[in-house]
């Protein structure tokens, strides 16, 4: 496994005491992480800071040299046995020396013993071979416009709607459907996700019994992104799909992240005419994670899984 060359200049600055590596505030993260990814052209959500942060305080890590910001990382601990590294940014002077490596460990020891999981660019997966990852599968990014509700139509609730909000159902019964699909629990992050301002969530019940599955859509510095959107099967994955698309603008774009392996998702995108317009390889340092993709019809994101 690749590691920090101790002749570089981020090793001879780490011990120095030039480049310091420290745990990111939420205030780190609205101040340089997310306006960073704004600039990456990730497009974040207006509200990513906080809600982030929640799921992990300890797991966002900012790198500064003679005191200002050169790179972050986060390495988010949802268990003892799984985490998820993202945010993972160096600034382009900067490059090239061994801090973006330098930060990136610091973040992997502090994960030792659990799987780590990453969604990466897919030209750059060799070097995060290097780093110890293995390709699982790829994740696509698809865009669309022009189904969101009526500009003077602020509710989006129609009598046809089958969903309800996801804020008025029990956590329980959110984690039920949410389990399945992501290797941890996670309900301090679902409880801040779903209830975050700028945002809705909706949830289809069964006749009797669990839900049939929920989804958030969260306003963006573009548009809105839909994640996560998790169902037990491609028909309530669209009902609770239409029922967020009619609560944001008609005119406005929205994106869908889906894992590729979920043939009913790739289906659903290409039945509503959506443009892919980008990719990222999902990549773990064990064995891959035991989740039902086939109910996986949007991610949460890329970042944090």
């Amino acid at each position: 496994m690749r590691v920090l060359d101790p002749s570089s200049p981020a090793a001879r600055d780490l011990a120095s005491g030039r480049f310091r590596i420290r745990t990111a505030t939420v205030a780190d993260l609205a101040a340089v992480t997310v306006p960073w990814m704004t600039e990456a052209g990730w497009n974040p959500g207006l509200h990513d800071a906080a809600t982030f942060h929640v799921a992990d305080p300890e797991g966002f890590l900012v790198g500064e040299l003679d005191g200002e910001p050169i790179a972050t990382v986060s390495g988010v601990r949802y268990s003892d046995d799984f985490a998820f590294l993202g945010c993972y940014i160096v600034r382009e002077a900067f490059r090239g020396r061994g801090y973006g490596l330098a930060i990136h460990e610091a973040a992997r020891r502090r994960l030792d013993g659990c799987v780590q999981g990453g969604d990466g660019v897919l030209e750059k997966v060799t070097v995060y071979e290097g780093i110890g990852r293995v390709l699982a599968y790829r994740n696509a990014r698809y865009e669309a416009y022009g189904t969101g509700r009526a500009d003077d139509d602020s509710s989006g609730d129609s009598s046809d709607d089958p969903t309800v909000d996801a804020r008025t159902i029990p956590m329980e019964a959110i984690e039920a459907v949410d389990r399945p699909c992501f290797p941890a629990p996670r309900r301090a992050f679902l409880e801040a996700w779903i209830g975050q301002a700028d945002a809705h969530a909706r949830a289809l019940p069964a006749a009797d019994g669990p839900l049939r599955g929920y989804g958030v859509i969260r306003r963006c510095d573009r548009g809105w992104k839909v994640g996560p959107l998790f169902a037990h099967d491609v028909t309530a994955a669209e009902a609770i799909l239409d029922a967020l698309l009619a609560r944001i603008p008609r005119a406005d774009p929205w994106i869908l992240d889906i894992p590729e392996p979920n043939a009913a998702a790739r289906a659903l995108v290409a039945r509503r005419g959506m443009r892919q317009v980008f990719a990222t390889a999902r990549m773990y340092t064990g064995p891959a994670p035991d989740i039902d993709l086939s109910r996986v019809f949007g991610v949460t994101s890329f970042e944090l899984g």
